[in-house]
């Protein structure tokens, strides 16, 4: 990785920091937050939101992800993720199938609490992932419902 890019992923990551100091997890305790970079430069940050009806509870990178779209981002260079864990963490099943819906090449980029890092692709982490290729393929066979 080049200066330049070892530069821009640690203001990502200080960006995904201050978006954990908010998060609001009362009841794991578990504190994530997420910056996600768009093709343009911009970054959208987001933190984990518990709710008591834990089914409700958005993660982190959704709420980055729903901050892009709401500003009218739509392409995305990479997603810094940083949590509580001393391992980096993976993003849960539901935020890959969201992420993959914007790019199965999108950089994943996780630190853990103590500075371990790891990297991956959405492809990676969500190998044939569900997308709109899946319901093209649904209407050409007349089973679309």
């Amino acid at each position: 990785m080049s200066e330049a890019e070892q530069e821009n992923v640690a203001r990502l990551r200080a960006a995904a920091e201050q978006a954990r100091a908010n998060a609001w997890a009362p009841y794991s305790g578990f504190h994530v937050g997420a910056a996600l970079e768009a093709a343009d430069g911009r970054v959208f940050t987001g933190c984990n939101v518990e709710n008591a009806s834990y089914g409700l509870t958005n993660c982190a990178e959704r709420v980055a992800l729903g901050a892009a779209i709401a500003a009218g981002a739509r392409d995305f260079r990479r997603v810094v993720i940083v949590s509580d864990a001393l391992e980096p963490a993976t993003p849960c099943g539901a935020c890959r199938q969201v992420l993959s819906e914007f790019g199965r090449d999108l950089r994943v980029l996780s630190f853990g609490v103590e500075g371990a890092s790891a990297e991956w692709t959405v492809e990676a982490l969500l190998p044939r992932a569900f997308g709109p290729q899946d319901l093209a393929l649904e209407r050409r066979r007349g089973r679309a419902g």
